[in-house]
């Protein structure tokens, strides 16, 4: 009887949340977080409008000049936005002991820190690919160009928030880690860079821009693939 008893109640003891789940209430949660920090939400933004404004004065104002910079400057833009606000990725958990109860939970870190990224993502890429055709229109991009410009972004910022997930994970035991971290992030950017910048100088001149779109689509693919798993080895040995 002793032993029916306690198949029974094993049979009826609730099956443990699946990754997913976790990895989608780890999500919701910082999006709560970053809500209330504001000022962390709009200072990328804010840092990005900047830096295309600071361009037309330091350089000429004629648009057919600033057209020929424009996707370089919207690109570097892009990335020193996002390098802003990887700083903070995993810095607040660390400090607060999430991020170790999070490594000692038995869940896969993988699928947390990748939640973790995504939500970063969702703050800063999403929103500066939405910000810049409006930025585009200082530096002379025709509005007809907008979607693809943002389609551009919206696909190449993926790939740099997996890639600074790796570089926060790596720096997160080092005191004032941001110059480190830029350092780390800068080299893997670049082919990203090389492919946005390209993408959008074709989109300008209305020529087709799938060539360079489809291979910022696999470096994002490959970001997906391996940037969570290095992401998470990376934190497991800062925390050690």
């Amino acid at each position: 009887m002793n032993a029916a008893t306690v198949t029974s109640g094993e049979a009826t003891r609730p099956a443990p949340p699946s990754a997913l789940r976790v990895a989608r209430i780890v999500c919701v949660r910082d999006l709560r977080l970053a809500f209330r920090r504001r000022e962390q939400l709009v200072q990328p933004l804010a840092f990005c409008a900047l830096v295309v404004a600071l361009f037309p004065l330091s350089i000429t104002p004629e648009l057919s000049r600033l057209r020929d910079i424009a996707p370089g400057v919207l690109w570097v833009a892009a990335l020193l936005s996002s390098l802003l606000a990887l700083e903070f990725l995993f810095r607040d958990d660390a400090t607060d002991g999430t991020l170790e109860q999070y490594a000692l939970s038995g869940r896969s870190l993988t699928w947390l820190l990748f939640a973790k990224t995504a939500t970063h993502w969702l703050l800063t890429g999403v929103p500066l690919a939405v910000l810049s055709p409006l930025l585009g229109v200082a530096l002379g991009v025709p509005a007809a160009v907008a979607p693809q410009v943002a389609a551009a972004l919206l696909l190449g910022t993926v790939t740099l928030s997996l890639t600074g997930s790796i570089a926060a994970g790596l720096t997160l035991g080092v005191k004032r880690g941001g110059v480190l971290l830029s350092l780390l992030t800068l080299p893997l950017a670049v082919p990203v860079l090389i492919f946005g910048a390209q993408a959008t100088s074709l989109a300008l001149v209305n020529a087709s821009f799938a060539a360079p779109m489809y291979m910022l689509a696999a470096l994002a693919a490959l970001g997906v693939t391996l940037a969570p798993l290095a992401a998470a080895a990376a934190v497991r040995i800062s925390l050690e």
